[in-house]
């Protein structure tokens, strides 16, 4: 059958031909109930409806993209000929779209199948012997095809599409698989056990017989796995020593340290091997991992996923530019090593993070949980490290963190990526065809402490820089009792003046060229002899007492021999299992976030002198004593024993410390930008409170240098200034590698005009690392990709922010009427026709008056805001809670007009945006306590037209009438207002209000 026609345009009269001659042919083969399956761009081959409905969408959206093969209509796929496809239905059988639950799409999000046009199924699509899907998904039996069948997973998802469908009973409007999915959710939510689920389905098989109800919950949990919905649960012993897995899943004991697997103390373990005995036991600690290998096919099962995931191949602009971590020196090169791996572009590149958190929040139990997530870096730039893209691999518990023992923990991950590094069948849905996928991780992600955890080199320490390693400089104060890390001189150029100054560095002249950084292939060498035993009850007592010592005992001398590097390192890292590890150029990423929060922690608590925040105090005072360097600092003594301590360059007095937090207080920034800082800035105690890492990440490139500019020396703020660029510089989402390659040399000249200006106490480990930021910018690429925000945002969000991101149900109820905390509102609208009114509402609100734009004395007071309420709306945020806003017109507060002066006080006579009101109220402060407040009238009154005029009394005296009150005016009257009118101990009304009983 010719089909040319698909491709005219919708207005032809050849393409409306066409539409006719399709929908004879599919309501001839492939009807029920005089509806199909709707084939357009939006219905997507999924919703059923009539023939003028479908032709009327062929018409406005045309076919759904690809779809010559008319699959869902009658016709079997990729025959030479038109043949047809007779598909017959029950009579009884239910639409999805008729249904209540949406089981189709929770199936194409758990495979990532949405939007899936060609490759969908019927809702009621039953898979005869002509075109059977567990055999060949898409062709006929022994017919000659140019496309090959999916792959068992694929198979997998089109058997659970075809048997979706299946009733829960005989006419119900719900099938089996919603039924056990939600059943299955309320286990989860409310905490039930497994026997008591079983006991429930029993039940509900009695109740009800001719249901189709599981028979335990065993089998819903089969339902629930193929669904990929769940995880594996391995056994762990309770001190981190080893897992329970592979050859060693039925041991009842560890054998390294003895510990029993189970809760249970009767049990010793050993050499009971009865399987029912042990499904009764309890382990002491889970691990619970999620397969990666299956979440990676499900990303080309969907031909949305599986084109973003070739974004950085098919999508990326190719210039001069740098954007992505494919156009940076470490993709590239583990590309020219691996040609093989780098030649398909579906070929999946892993970034590795983990951190662990508290998961009972701000509760006092002590506890930390580790995750660990995948992060893929083929996708492009505006998803990669979205949360959606986030893939959550295993779940740590414990109470205390792994560790140096998190390579226990990791040994499923690194199964699979050994097996992901040979290739496991997948299936292409764009190619329509099954392919080798491989997966390679490329880095960890993590903050300092996880690094020496995954890399294996210890964080703390003389050595403590991982990228210096044996080669770090550092000095240990003997007064501060901590080390500090300088020797920045040593990036500067041979001939630079830096280097011969002494006396205003560390007293000593720098002849050392920058440090080279180790391969993996050289750390390879030297730990592989090196043997680590695991677990917690396997380390030496007092660790740390002994290590401290150590490093004092180390620094009775200036200078020490070169330690030997393979000494250094804590054990070997199980990712050099990988066979392509130690090729990488950047294995472990330091993490920009932390780095620049210490940072900018260390200079705002300095140059604030905060306690116990400030590097500058009496210890590093004597530190620079002992070190025989920039004496106008050393601390002066004083006869009763104390010391005095001289101004530094960057001491601020009283005044400027004001200065400097008035400035943060009253910066403003763009919404979204940040945080409210100036909640966070106490201008009396002058320092800052409560920073979170964002806060500092933006105080550190944009807010700091405008605030030091007007308090400090212009030696000291050109040089936070400077660091402030670097930092900026770096964390940029287009770089330039030139310009980097001036970053690197900018940093290692700041840092040393830092040592000159900071005492060596203000240089911790996280001052140091920033000589080592431009240069991994360089290899890994963009540090927003590399950075711990997207994983650390995900752990810290609580249930109340999920459910407001989301944002409110968009059917809001509307009210003319409410009652809430005892008081009744009613609308304006609901009140017209009423003597009685409930529409008055009063906001109490703080504001700053100003005279003029010129006013520097504004008056902080409180200002009442009247108004009429005239619409009710209730918020719901899907039935976790529930918002009712009022709207209102609102008394004109911006002028003065109708503020009138009698003798107790100003009334004010204000103006409704919408329409008029009065609203009298005399000073309470001098009405007498004799007096009632007696409610009568109304107060709408008219303005009166004309001035009022005095008129003649009997006795001789005058009074001032009311003007005259015109027609238009009345008819023109609000709703009724009451106003309160006093009287006197004789029950005279008084007051001014009193003329309008007068008339």
């Amino acid at each position: 059958m010719d089909r040319s026609w698909m491709n005219l345009s919708r207005v032809s009269d050849g393409y409306r031909n066409g539409v006719q001659t399709f929908l004879n042919f599919a309501f001839q083969y492939a009807s029920q109930e005089n509806m199909i399956i709707c084939p357009c761009k939006k219905c997507v081959n999924i919703n059923w409806h009539y023939r003028e409905v479908v032709y009327e969408h062929l018409i406005v959206d045309g076919f759904v993209r690809g779809y010559k093969q008319w699959l869902f209509h009658g016709e079997c796929p990729l025959s030479t000929s038109s043949s047809r496809m007779d598909v017959s239905y029950d009579s009884t059988t239910y639409h999805q779209s008729d249904r209540g639950d949406d089981m189709e799409g929770m199936l194409r999000d758990a495979f990532n199948m949405h939007n899936h046009g060609v490759q969908s199924f019927p809702a009621d699509f039953v898979a005869f012997d002509d075109c059977n899907i567990g055999r060949n998904a898409f062709t006929e039996p022994r017919s000659s095809v140019r496309h090959e069948e999916p792959n068992e997973e694929v198979t997998k998802f089109y058997a659970l599409l075809n048997d979706m469908n299946d009733e829960l009973y005989e006419g119900s409007k719900y099938s089996k698989m919603s039924f056990c999915v939600r059943l299955f959710q309320l286990k989860c939510l409310g905490g039930w056990t497994g026997n008591s689920l079983t006991m429930l389905l029993e039940f509900l098989r009695e109740m009800f017989p001719f249901a189709k109800i599981p028979q335990s919950c065993k089998d819903m949990k089969k339902l629930i796995k193929d669904l990929g919905l769940g995880y594996n649960k391995i056994h762990s012993c309770p001190n981190d020593c080893m897992l329970y897995w592979g050859d060693r899943r039925n041991q009842h004991c560890c054998h390294v340290c003895g510990h029993s697997r189970w809760i249970s103390q009767n049990e010793k373990g050993g050499n009971d091997d009865e399987n029912d005995a042990q499904s009764r036991k309890k382990p002491v600690k889970i691990l619970r991992y999620f397969p990666l290998i299956p979440r990676l096919q499900r990303l080309f099962m969907s031909s949305k996923t599986a084109e973003s995931m070739m974004w950085h191949h098919d999508g990326r602009t190719d210039d001069e530019l740098l954007r992505h971590p494919a156009d940076f020196l470490a993709w590239k090169s583990f590309a020219n090593k691996f040609p093989g791996f780098a030649s398909d572009p579906r070929s999946v590149r892993l970034g590795l993070a983990s951190d662990g958190f508290n998961p009972f929040k701000i509760m006092s139990t002590a506890y930390s949980t580790w995750p660990v997530v995948l992060v893929p870096y083929n996708l492009p730039p505006w998803i990669c490290v979205k949360q959606s893209s986030l893939i959550l691999s295993m779940i740590i518990p414990g109470e205390k963190g792994p560790g140096n023992d998190i390579d226990i923990y990791l040994q499923p991950l690194i199964g699979e990526l050994k097996q992901l590094w040979a290739g496991v069948e997948t299936y292409d849905v764009l190619r329509k065809e099954n392919f080798n996928l491989r997966a390679a991780l490329m880095w960890t992600v993590n903050d300092f402490p996880a690094y020496a955890n995954l890399s294996g080199w210890s964080t703390k320490g003389r050595y403590a820089c991982p990228c210096c390693a044996a080669q770090t400089c550092s000095q240990w104060l003997y007064n501060g009792k901590k080390f500090s890390y300088m020797g920045h001189r040593r990036w500067l150029p041979e001939n630079h003046r830096f280097r011969f100054q002494s006396s205003v560095f560390d007293g000593t002249e720098e002849f050392r060229e920058a440090p080279s950084q180790t391969s993996g292939s050289e750390i390879l060498g030297m730990l592989e002899d090196m043997n680590f035993i695991y677990g917690k009850m396997n380390q030496p007592p007092n660790t740390q007492r002994n290590k401290r010592s150590n490093d004092e005992a180390d620094d009775d001398s200036d200078e020490e021999d070169d330690p030997n590097e393979a000494d250094l390192w804590k054990k070997r890292s199980i990712f050099f299992e990988l066979p392509y590890w130690e090729h990488h150029l950047l294995r472990h990423n330091l993490d920009v976030m932390h780095i620049e929060k210490n940072v900018c922690e260390n200079i705002v608590g300095t140059i604030l002198n905060v306690d116990g925040k400030s590097k500058d105090n009496l210890q590093s005072r004597l530190d620079l004593v002992q070190m025989g360097i920039r004496p106008d600092l050393h601390p002066n003594p004083l006869p009763n024993g104390k010391y005095r301590l001289p101004p530094s360059i960057f001491s601020m007095s009283k005044t400027e410390k004001e200065v400097f937090c008035t400035v943060l207080k009253d910066m403003k920034v763009p919404d979204a930008y940040a945080s409210n800082i100036s909640r966070c800035v106490s201008v009396k105690d002058r320092r800052l409170y409560s920073l979170k890492s964002h806060d500092y990440h933006i105080l550190m490139q944009d807010l700091l240098p405008v605030a030091v500019r007007c308090c400090m020396s212009k030696k000291v703020t050109s040089c936070i200034i400077e660091l402030s660029n670097i930092m900026k510089a770096i964390c940029g989402k287009i770089l330039d590698v030139q310009e980097l390659q001036k970053v690197q040399d900018r940093a290692a000249l700041t840092l040393c005009n830092m040592e000159k200006i900071f005492p060596p106490s203000f240089f911790t480990i996280m001052v140091h690392l920033i000589i080592h930021l431009p240069h991994e910018t360089i290899l890994g690429g963009p540090v927003f990709y590399r950075w711990m925000y997207p994983i650390e945002s995900g752990k810290n969000v609580n249930d109340e922010v999920k459910w407001l991101s989301q944002g409110p149900n968009r059917v809001v109820k509307r009210y003319s009427a409410f009652l809430i905390n005892g008081f009744r509102f009613h609308t304006k609208y609901r009140e017209r026709l009423r003597r009685t009114q409930n529409c008055g509402i009063v906001v109490n609100s703080a504001i700053t008056s100003y005279a003029s734009a010129r006013d520097n004395n504004p008056v902080e007071g409180n200002v009442e805001y009247f108004g009429h309420l005239t619409d009710i709306i209730e918020l719901d945020y899907y039935g976790k809670w529930k918002v009712v806003l009022f709207r209102g017109d609102w008394a004109d507060v911006n002028t003065a007009r109708g503020i009138k002066q009698d003798q107790f006080d100003k009334m004010p006579r204000r103006k409704i945006l919408r329409g008029s009101i009065t609203r009298n109220e005399p000073n309470s402060t001098e009405t007498n306590s004799t007096e009632q407040q007696t409610a009568i009238g109304s107060s709408n009154v008219p303005i009166t037209s004309e001035d009022p005029t005095e008129v003649q009394t009997e006795n001789g005296g005058t009074r001032r009438g009311r003007g005259r009150t015109l027609l238009r005016e009345l008819y023109e009257l609000d709703p009724v207002e009451r106003v309160k009118v006093g009287r006197n101990s004789f029950g005279q009304p008084v007051g001014s209000e009193a003329r309008l009983l007068a008339g």
